[in-house]
């Protein structure tokens, strides 16, 4: 399989270009010209909102733009030789702001509110929009397809699905993750599990792919209904659209759902626990702000946590593909 790489690599480099072009509206790096701040101090002379402040300067630490040390932040060395309009023989930001007018305005406006485009009070209430327009829906499904590939592959490839014998895919859109995970291994049935609107491209990919006698849909509503019942449970491309009760809830249904013994598969972006490595991770986080009310992205050490929390047992992150990772957690027998 083609791995998307490439091509995501590219809409990467567009949300890092817009990244940098907010700092430079927002007076980041001026404001650090006298020496390092700490966050709360940082968002106060940019007028940055508290709530995506952490993702938006670690972001800019990961893109090599700030330096972070004890919770102060400072500028980089090349961002204090290039970032600074002090610096006029070598500044370089009039002239990129110049030529990219309007192409950060979007995540600017996130970054000084703290509130999500579209006018959306929730996430549930972005989702339902969504779903209203037959179109947008399948859309919406190539998209998670095309971006969930290359994770998919990797996980048919490196979960222990010989120990099961049955899967569901919760928010599964088209398919893809069950899809590839059929495929590899003949012995699998699965489900995927979304909301109604789903159901037509879900079984279309389905019979594309042969598989309409192992993979069948079940519709519903994860906060409202019951997960289905099978050995390993994924949740892809899922937590990160919901606060954080949200996703405490979602990972105690689906300790209930599974069997003693069950699996479930958390896979995202996962930002690096040390907050400062992976800039897609922050960056979608950012993008997850500014499209979802309370979503935000998480750290593998954040998810195992969660999991520990809700129940699950031998809880492990691995490195999936790009900038991808999943969190793998075991429902324990009754006697452990």
């Amino acid at each position: 399989m083609t791995s998307a790489q490439p091509v995501l690599d590219l809409i990467w480099a567009h949300w890092k270009t817009k990244t940098m072009l907010s700092a430079l509206e927002l007076g980041v790096f001026p404001a650090l010209r006298t020496g390092p701040l700490a966050a709360d101090a940082l968002a106060e002379a940019t007028g940055v909102h508290t709530r995506v402040a952490p993702d938006f300067f670690d972001a800019l630490v990961a893109l090599g733009l700030l330096e972070r040390e004890d919770g102060r932040y400072a500028n980089s060395p090349a961002s204090a030789a290039y970032l600074d309009p002090a610096r006029e023989e070598a500044y370089l930001g009039e002239g990129v702001m110049a030529r990219n007018a309007g192409t950060a305005d979007d995540l600017t406006a996130v970054l000084r509110t703290g509130t999500a485009l579209g006018g959306a009070r929730t996430g549930r209430d972005f989702y339902a929009s969504l779903h209203r327009d037959a179109t947008a829906v399948r859309a919406f499904q190539r998209d998670m397809t095309a971006l969930s590939l290359d994770s998919a592959q990797a996980i048919a490839e490196a979960f222990p699905w010989r120990e099961y014998r049955s899967l569901a895919d919760i928010g599964t859109a088209e398919g893809a993750l069950p899809t590839r995970v059929l495929l590899r291994h003949p012995h699998l049935t699965a489900t995927g599990f979304d909301l109604p609107q789903a159901r037509d491209g879900f079984r279309a990919y389905t019979e594309a792919h042969g598989l309409t006698d192992r993979q069948t849909f079940r519709e519903g509503n994860f906060f409202e209904d019951d997960l289905p019942r099978a050995d390993v449970l994924v949740l892809g491309h899922v937590l990160h659209n919901w606060g954080l009760p949200e996703k405490r809830l979602l990972l105690r249904k689906a300790h209930d759902a599974l069997p003693p013994g069950g699996a479930v598969i958390v896979y995202e972006t996962l930002i690096d626990d040390a907050r400062r490595d992976n800039a897609v991770g922050l960056i979608l986080s950012l993008i997850m702000h500014m499209e979802v009310p309370e979503g935000f992205d998480y750290t593998g050490a954040d998810c195992a946590g969660w999991l520990r929390e809700a129940g699950f047992t031998d809880v492990r992150v691995e490195h999936l593909a790009g900038p991808e990772s999943m969190v793998v957690g075991v429902k324990g027998h009754a006697h452990d």
